[in-house]
């Protein structure tokens, strides 16, 4: 279902799956970056994040206590910096099934599968998003992934994907408590 932001304030059936929202999940590459890795001759050099993804990560946490948790197949100390400078204390890396990990996370965390946002662009968040209670992809996220989720975000992968998804849970769960 392909919900452009202006429709979604307006979307009950969206309302409702956002206003369970109390975790979200998102992969790395492909979503928080462009999809480009640098390497230099000793491997991975460098990833491109967005800093507007970075605010959405604090005003999710500022605003509405959500935390963001990262999953990623990738071993990559970038990542761990990364996560480390927003404060991100949950972080999973080289994660080869991402299913057994949502486990430990609702257990570690006292929630449900419906309380879960996930943000993913590939078939490695296929299985995991069809078990999240709201599933988001950015605007150049596979088709396969767009198929199955709530939101396809105006913003590409390293571009505000997740900025924008923080945002529309921000305006929809502060909608609600109006």
């Amino acid at each position: 279902m392909v919900v452009d932001k202006n429709l979604a304030k307006n979307n009950q059936h969206l309302s409702n799956k956002i206003k369970n929202i109390k975790l979200i999940i998102t992969d790395v590459d492909g979503v928080l970056t462009d999809t480009g890795i640098y390497y230099s001759s000793n491997g991975e050099a460098f990833k491109r994040f967005s800093i507007r993804d970075g605010m959405g990560v604090e005003r999710l946490r500022n605003l509405l206590n959500i935390e963001t948790v990262i999953i990623t197949g990738e071993h990559s100390g970038t990542v761990k910096t990364r996560a480390e400078k927003l404060k991100i204390t949950e972080v999973y890396l080289g994660v080869k099934n991402k299913l057994e990990v949502l486990e430990q996370i609702k257990k570690k965390n006292g929630i449900e599968e419906l309380n879960i946002a996930y943000i993913g662009d590939d078939s490695n968040d296929y299985e995991i998003m069809q078990k999240c209670g709201f599933k988001a992809t950015p605007n150049d996220g596979m088709n396969f992934i767009k198929e199955i989720s709530d939101y396809i975000c105006e913003a590409k992968a390293g571009y505000g994907a997740f900025r924008e998804l923080a945002e529309l849970i921000i305006s929809l769960k502060l909608e609600n408590k109006k």
